[in-house]
């Protein structure tokens, strides 16, 4: 199945409709009315033996006598004669076609025969898809759409009639409305791809309800949102509405986590969604997160106010200039502030001249203008007068504007006026306030996705004792390791347990307390017993020998009587940690049966509830990444920020989940790792309880999650013609300042070479776009040489593959004072065995005739070449499906 055959689906040049009626009330009849009356262009075939014509068409008794092959067929009979007229559409050669009903267990037979026909299935239980600027109303929607620049796709029919009636009301146009029904064969990720590179849409809106693969929608998703904004709302956050939906039951914050991760947004209601779509038709990005709240009354003004603080967003703080300026046109007696209360009898002017101020001033990001029903500025003539004032004014392009005109008969036209104007406009205070910090959070998610990450530094990890540990208990039918058993693990890592003795029974509990000192920890070790506090399994602060073994004693007596069948493998014996000025964190990895591994922030406590108690981020973590998860964790108060006598080391805890981080990506026997508690106290981390459940893993390690990690596997020694040696390694995020310094070292002609155009300069969003790469999309591998601490690069090659994973287009430079010792060719060597190895078919790469270096080494490697003398171009195509190219 594949991207290119998307084409006959979204972009038909004719349409076959399958059970055509001329009864009203059939499906088949209103498909064919709203094909005709879309305006659709191409031929449309009626398919019935019922009907000669079918509304004025001549119609066809049978698939078979259709005069030409559709590249389009809608099947709209019922749903027992699905899979003998699909296996007719695939000998008809038909491409694609839209299912709108089947049972659910025919949809394994539905699939395996669009395979066999290679058809692509939209649906089944699918409203259908409208195209608006190709005048496409391939659906059963009693509602027409207008043209627009924002593509909705839905996994729901009825919320699809939803937002198609709301958007008819309010007369928002889309460039798509694709229902997709029960994804039996097309998903959300291959239509992100589709839509991305898709001219007529500027955004895009997801309505989800469940994922068939999370690796390849993160995927497509973060390589989609670095070109246009996509919000997502997802039904079924708790699991009995994820039960009803018949999604996959997991937790909710791990879609947060995804969605975050992949610079996306989410809206959590359909109220919200309204909301949002509203915001993202006319959204610009926005410079920054200081806002302006203007209101002619202080009590929508402080509406407003109270949702901005409940959400966490950031008042604009004016200077002593402006809010001079500001008091010189504001009453008497009124001073001024922000939110800036223009009273009850503000007139226009009024507005015009507080606003006129407030662009002026580079201390406001967005502006929030607030209008009551008022004679003395009548709603209508404001609007009008506003939106003149922002088109002239030369600083009205980089101030957000929002504006809510309260009520409603009052308001509609202004409110008219503000959407035609391209100008966000709403009727609450609290939805203006929940549509800018639906615009904060999507800057937020986006920076995320762009910023420069870093690596701590010295973090050192012995991943072959890790392995061997695991491997040795799983071995022993080991498969859940406490404290003890887990320190060396930890340990591997760089993680700090504290040191843990067993004791088989309180004679040799006391012994080991004599030998490391009062005050020592008593717990439980039993496989059976989860909680130990059920049996009050630990007992803290013991000072003597006698409280050590009646303690000890009154343990073993509890678990006697209260799990006479429980196994039990002695005691362990700690020190007390210092707990002093400390916080209890926790610590937990699990696995989600969507995203994979995931890694939990929280306190210590004995009940866990993660949707509640945790922040949530998918592995693999860097140090930016780590400290989102913490920020997160302190703004959403499921951690303090500060205990009562040591502030929490932000960058220490950052670099222990990187740690922890790093020990679930490389160990996938890793089920589950419990660090409850993790004493922080200033600067140091101490692991107090550990659980570590294991299970065997087969196949490819890197499968079970939902982002690739940085694949080590691929790095390499090599030595160059001069006999010095460099390490070949995949890009890698940090190597963003590397990169620049290398740019800076090729020559103005090599970049021309490679670019194609004059560069003066590389952003940093050029320069992360080159760094952060997708592993599952793109390889882009750096010769580096080290020299002590400091590292250089010397040549990078890289290879983009098409969603298919058919062809990649690639390219190569190297560092023009280096060239000579056969980088380019070895570089390019590891590339074309990647990508056949990677399964692509065919690699393209275009170079001018005068750069007879690459046009020598293409050569060499078995490209083939044609030069096209209009264009001053020449092809490069090399067949990595034929072994001897």
């Amino acid at each position: 199945m594949s991207q290119r055959g998307l084409e006959a689906l979204l972009r038909p040049k004719s349409i076959a409709v399958i059970g055509a009626s001329n009864k009203t009330q059939r499906t088949g009849y209103l498909m064919m009315r709203n094909l005709l009356s879309g305006g659709f262009s191409g031929p449309v075939l009626p398919v019935t033996p019922s009907w000669k014509a079918v509304c004025g068409v001549l119609a066809w008794p049978d698939i078979d006598s259709l005069p030409f092959t559709p590249d389009l067929a809608v099947i709209c009979t019922h749903a027992r004669r699905n899979l003998e007229l699909l296996e007719a559409l695939g000998r008809k050669g038909c491409k694609a076609c839209i299912v709108l009903s089947s049972p659910p267990e025919q949809h394994t037979e539905l699939l395996a025969c669009a395979t066999r026909w290679q058809i692509r299935l939209l649906g089944p239980n699918s409203l259908g898809l409208l195209a608006p600027w190709q005048g496409l109303n391939a659906s059963f929607s009693p509602v027409p759409i207008h043209k627009g620049r924002l593509a909705f796709v839905s996994q729901s029919a009825a919320v699809s009639n939803t937002i198609l009636d709301w958007a008819q009301q309010r007369q928002l146009g889309f460039a798509w409305f694709i229902a997709l029904g029960d994804s039996v064969d097309i998903h959300v990720d291959e239509l992100l791809d589709f839509l991305a590179r898709d001219s007529k849409t500027s955004a895009i809106l997801l309505h989800l309800e469940h994922l068939s693969d999370a690796r390849r929608f993160v995927s497509a998703a973060r390589s989609a949102s670095r070109n246009k904004p996509i919000l997502v709302i997802k039904s079924g956050r708790g699991p009995r509405a994820q039960a009803l939906l018949k999604s996959q039951p997991g937790l909710d914050a791990a879609w947060d986590a995804a969605i975050q991760r992949a610079g996306l947004l989410r809206v959590q209601d359909t109220h919200e969604l309204f909301s949002a779509v509203e915001t993202l038709s006319y959204m610009r990005p926005l410079r920054g997160e200081r806002l302006m709240i203007v209101s002619n009354g202080a009590a929508p003004a402080a509406l407003a106010l109270d949702e901005l603080e409940s959400r966490n967003g950031k008042l604009a703080q004016l200077d002593e200039e402006t809010l001079s300026r500001l008091s010189a046109v504001l009453p008497a007696g009124e001073t001024p502030g922000n939110p800036l209360d223009l009273r009850d009898d503000a007139t226009a002017e009024r507005y015009l001249q507080v606003l006129e101020i407030l662009l002026d001033t580079r201390l406001v990001d967005a502006l929030m203008v607030i209008h009551a029903p008022s004679a003395s500025a009548p709603g209508t003539e404001s609007a009008r007068q506003i939106i003149e004032l922002v088109a002239r004014h030369p600083r009205g392009k980089h101030v957000t504007l929002l504006t809510n005109w309260c009520g409603e008969f009052s308001s509609q036209e202004a409110r008219r006026l503000f959407s035609d104007a391209g100008i966000p406009t709403y009727r609450t205070p609290e939805g203006t306030v929940t549509s800018f910090m639906h615009m904060v959070e999507y800057r937020r998610n986006q920076k995320q996705l762009r910023e420069t990450p870093a690596l701590p530094a010295s973090l050192t990890a012995d991943t072959r004792e890790a392995h061997s540990l695991i491997r040795q208990a799983l071995q022993d039918g080991a498969t859940t390791l406490d404290t003890h058993e887990v320190q060396p693990i930890m340990r591997a890592y760089g993680l700090a347990t504290l040191p843990t003795w067993i004791a088989s029974d309180s004679v040799e509990a006391v012994h080991i307390a004599g030998q490391i000192g009062y005050p020592v920890a008593l717990k439980l070790r039993s496989p059976d017993i989860p909680h130990k506090s059920e049996v009050q399994g630990v007992m803290l602060y013991l000072r003597t020998p006698a409280e050590v073994q009646q303690a000890a004693d009154a343990i073993l007596e509890r678990v006697r009587q209260t799990w006479p069948q429980a196994r039990v493998h002695g005691l362990l014996v700690q020190s007390m940690a210092n707990r002093a000025g400390a916080q209890e964190l926790r610590v937990v990895v699990e696995q989600d049966p969507v995203f994979g591994p995931l890694i939990m922030l929280g306190e210590g406590g004995v009940a866990w509830r993660p949707d509640e108690q945790a922040a949530v981020a998918l592995p693999p973590l860097n140090m930016n990444l780590a400290r989102y998860l913490v920020i997160q964790a302190i703004k959403r108060q499921k951690i303090r920020g500060r205990s009562a006598l040591r502030a929490l080391d932000i960058d220490g805890l950052s670099r222990l989940l990187v740690q922890v981080s790093n020990l679930v990506v490389d160990c996938p026997q890793i089920q589950r790792l419990d660090i409850h508690p993790l004493l922080a106290s200033g600067s140091e981390f101490t692991l107090l309880d550990v659980t570590l459940q294991l299970a065997e893993f087969q196949g490819d390690t890197d499968s079970r999650l939902a982002i690739r990690p940085y694949p080590q596997q691929l790095e390499e020694r090599v030595e160059m013609k001069n006999g010095e040696r460099c390490l070949f390694r995949p890009i890698l995020p940090e190597d963003e300042p590397l990169l620049q310094r290398f740019i800076a070292l090729v020559t103005k002609e090599d970049l021309y070479y490679r670019y194609f155009s004059e560069i003066n300069e590389f952003t940093h969003d050029d320069l992360a776009n080159m760094t952060q790469i997708d592993y599952d999309r793109e390889m882009a591998f750096v010769a580096v040489r080290h020299q002590g601490d400091s590292a250089e690069i010397l040549g990078v090659t890289r290879a983009i593959s098409d969603p298919d994973n058919i062809d990649a287009e690639f390219a190569v430079l190297i560092r023009s004072d280096l060239k000579g010792l056969g980088l380019g060719r070895r570089l390019l060597e590891k590339l074309i065995g990647y990508t056949r190895d990677h399964g692509l078919q065919q690699l393209n790469g275009i170079t001018m005739p005068g750069n007879q270096g690459m046009i020598a080494l293409a050569r060499k490697l078995g490209f083939k070449l044609k030069t096209d003398l209009e264009d001053g171009i020449v092809n490069l195509t090399l067949s990595l499906s034929d072994p001897d190219g």
